[in-house]
């Protein structure tokens, strides 16, 4: 894996990125923004969900999942395709990723801190299955990664 190939790196990507997107919504509409609307008390506006934002949030992922998948490459390329690397490459990109967003965003007032204690464990498990989905698609033989090479 020392050699960077960019279609394959873009078709693990949008693999990765549907358990991501999957994992992203499920965990908002059911933990997240519940508890967001409750700590501003219904106010209008807050935690909305619309065709612009949805849109917004799904190129958000796409890039969260670009990141998390590049992490894991440069992770594999010094320490092989193991999970050592998956599990350095989920922390790596949670810790640069979610940790510090739910920090700041509790920080500002944005969101109660209660909501930190939901937010990153499920983030973190989302960001180690998604650098394990990665893990196993580099090493993958199937048809699908190897005609985009």
């Amino acid at each position: 894996m020392k050699h960077f190939e960019l279609r394959k790196f873009l078709m693990i990507t949008l693999l990765v990125s549907i358990w991501i997107n999957a994992s992203e919504v499920f965990r908002y509409f059911v933990f997240i923004r519940p508890r967001v609307q409750t700590y501003f008390d219904g106010q209008e506006g807050i935690a909305e969900m619309n065709a612009w934002i949805f849109t917004i949030w799904g190129f958000w992922d796409t890039l969260l999942s670009g990141l998390l998948v590049f992490i894991f490459w440069l992770c594999a390329s010094a320490f092989g395709n193991s999970g050592k690397t998956v599990f350095l490459s989920g922390t790596f990109t949670w810790l640069a990723v979610f940790v510090i967003f739910w920090v700041a965003c509790a920080n500002m007032g944005l969101s109660p801190w209660s909501v930190l204690f939901i937010a990153l464990p499920l983030s973190l498990a989302e960001m180690l299955i998604g650098a394990w989905l990665a893990s196993k698609l580099y090493l993958s033989g199937s048809k699908l990664l190897n005609a985009s090479t």
